[in-house]
C-alpha cells in the first residue's frame, strides 16, 4: 500500500515538474529588433544661437525645391503605408497637426493658422458610401457610413518647398542658413502644376523632427532623425525663386529647361561666392 501511495506521489511530482504553464503575453518580450532604440526617442533639439540684428551683414531669402522623385530624396517620401519603426515626413505632419502640437498655415507669411477639420479634409479625404443591414425581423436597412483615404493626397505629393534666409554674421564670421518654413505641394494632374497645400513653420516642428529617425540607405544602425537631415541640408533640391523688386519666381523669366537650372544654379553660386570674396589670401 505505502509502495502505490509512494508511486502515485512520484507520478504527480514529476508531472508537476514537466507541466508547461500557460504562455502569457508581454508586448515587452516580443521586441521588432535586436536592441532598445533610444537615441532618437530621448533625442532633444539643438536651440539656434541667438542673433542680433546688428551682426547681420548680408541677407538673402531663398525659396527651393526638394523633388520626391529623385533618389536622393526618397527617404522623405517613403513609407507610402504606416509601418512599425519608420515614418514619412509627411505622415509625422500629420500625426502632429491633427493632434494640434503643429500648427498648418494656408500660406507661407505664417498669419492665421487653418482651422483643424479644414486641415483634417485636406488630409483625410472623407466620402459617404451605402450599406446595407438587416435587422432582426428580416428588414433591410440602409444606413450611410463615412470612409476616409488617409493616403489620397499623400500619393500625389510631389515636392516639399523650403523657405529659409542665408546671412552673413560678422560675429563669427560665418555663412549661415536657417529654415522658417515647410510647404506641401501636390501634383494638379488636370493643370499639369504644383498645387499648394498647406505650410508648416520649421522652428515649432524641430522637436518633433528630433524624436524620428530617416531611413539610412547604407546603414540601419545609423540612422539620422528628420533634424539632422535639414540640419546638414542632406537632400537635393533646386532653387525656385530668391528675393528681387519684381517679386517674381525663376520660371517667370526664365524658361523651364536648361535656362531654368542655370539660373538656379547662378543663384546658388552667388550665394557661396559672396563668403568667398570676403577673404583675401
Amino acid at each position: 500500500m505505502r509502495k502505490n501511495n509512494f508511486a502515485i506521489l512520484l507520478f504527480f511530482i514529476v508531472g508537476l515538474l514537466f507541466s508547461q504553464a500557460p504562455t502569457v503575453f508581454d508586448p515587452g518580450a516580443y521586441k521588432d529588433a535586436i536592441y532598445d532604440k533610444e537615441n532618437a526617442i530621448n533625442r532633444r533639439f539643438i536651440p539656434y544661437t541667438y542673433l542680433r540684428e546688428a551682426d547681420v551683414a548680408w541677407e538673402k531669402r531663398i525659396w527651393r525645391d526638394i523633388d520626391l522623385r529623385e533618389k536622393v530624396n526618397q527617404p522623405l517620401y517613403y513609407p507610402v503605408e504606416l509601418i512599425t519603426g519608420r515614418i514619412s515626413l509627411f505622415q509625422l505632419l500629420s500625426k502632429y497637426i491633427l493632434s494640434g502640437q503643429i500648427l498648418a498655415f494656408g500660406t507661407e507669411e505664417f498669419i492665421a493658422p487653418l482651422e483643424l477639420s479644414v486641415i483634417r479634409d485636406k488630409i483625410k479625404k472623407c466620402d459617404s458610401q451605402s450599406q446595407m443591414n438587416v435587422d432582426e425581423n428580416g428588414n433591410e436597412i440602409e444606413t450611410k457610413i463615412f470612409v476616409c483615404d488617409s493616403t489620397s493626397i499623400f500619393r500625389k505629393i510631389r515636392t516639399y518647398r523650403l523657405k529659409e534666409d542665408w546671412f552673413f554674421d560678422k560675429q563669427k564670421s560665418v555663412l549661415e542658413v536657417r529654415i522658417l518654413g515647410i510647404g506641401v505641394f501636390t501634383y494638379d494632374e488636370d493643370k499639369e502644376a504644383l498645387k499648394e497645400e498647406f505650410w508648416v513653420y520649421f522652428p515649432a516642428c524641430r522637436p518633433f523632427f528630433a524624436k524620428h529617425e530617416v531611413y539610412n540607405v547604407r546603414n540601419d544602425s545609423e540612422r539620422r532623425t528628420y533634424e539632422d537631415i535639414f540640419w546638414k541640408r542632406m537632400f537635393n533640391s533646386k532653387i525656385f525663386k530668391e528675393s528681387n523688386v519684381y517679386d517674381r519666381n525663376i520660371i517667370e523669366y526664365a524658361l523651364e529647361g536648361i535656362n531654368n537650372l542655370l539660373e538656379s544654379d547662378r543663384i546658388k553660386n552667388d550665394i557661396f561666392r559672396w563668403e568667398h570674396d570676403l577673404w583675401h589670401f
